[in-house]
C-alpha cells in the first residue's frame, strides 16, 4: 500500500525502503529509510528519518493509539494479537517518520542521500503528526489489513 502523499509535496514520489530499525549506538532512537524521487531528477535518493522512542511514546498517548485500535485488535484471533501488536508499533513509527519526512520535503531537498536526525523538526513533528492523526491510523490499518473502529472519535 502506498499511503496518500501529503498535499503540499506532490512533486515527490516517496516509498518506504525499510524500518524502523534501531540506530547504531542509540538504543533510544529508531530510523526509517525512504526512497525519494522528484519528477525532475534522473534518479532518487535515500533519506534516513530518525525518531526518538520517547517522542513516539508521547505521540501514541496523544493520539490515543491503543484506544483507537482496540476493537480492531480484539476482533483478531487471540493467538495472532501479539504479532499484530508488534507490527502496530512498527507501522506507527513508519507513519510518524513519514510525517517528519514530509515536513522536510515541504522545504525542498537536494538530490543527495541524507539523514534527518532525531533532534531535527521534533517540535514541528508533534504538531504535524497530531494534525495527520487520521492518516497515521489509516496507514496502520491499511498495512495490517485491519477494519477501522468507527465508534472511537478521531479527534485528538
Amino acid at each position: 500500500m502506498v499511503p496518500e502523499s501529503h498535499r503540499d509535496v506532490p512533486s515527490y514520489r516517496v516509498t518506504l525502503f525499510f524500518g524502523p530499525e534501531p540506530v547504531e549506538g542509540r538504543p533510544d532512537v529508531l530510523a526509517c529509510v525512504f526512497n525519494v524521487k522528484k519528477r525532475s531528477w534522473k534518479a532518487g535518493i535515500q533519506v534516513s528519518v530518525e525518531i526518538g522512542t520517547d517522542q513516539l511514546l508521547v505521540l501514541r498517548q496523544k493520539m490515543r493509539l491503543a484506544d483507537r485500535l482496540a476493537k480492531s485488535v480484539m476482533a483478531l484471533d487471540p493467538q495472532e494479537r501479539p504479532h499484530y501488536q508488534e507490527r502496530i508499533a512498527d507501522c506507527f513509527a513508519q507513519a510518524v517518520c513519514w510525517c517528519k519526512l514530509d515536513l522536510r520535503l515541504q522545504a525542498g531537498v537536494v538530490q543527495e542521500n541524507q539523514r534527518i536526525q532525531v533532534d531535527e523538526l521534533s517540535i514541528e513533528l508533534d504538531q504535524e503528526a497530531n494534525n495527520r492523526a487520521d492518516y497515521v491510523f489509516a496507514y496502520i490499518l491499511g498495512e495490517l489489513d485491519l477494519t477501522p473502529d468507527r465508534s472511537v472519535s478521531s479527534s485528538c
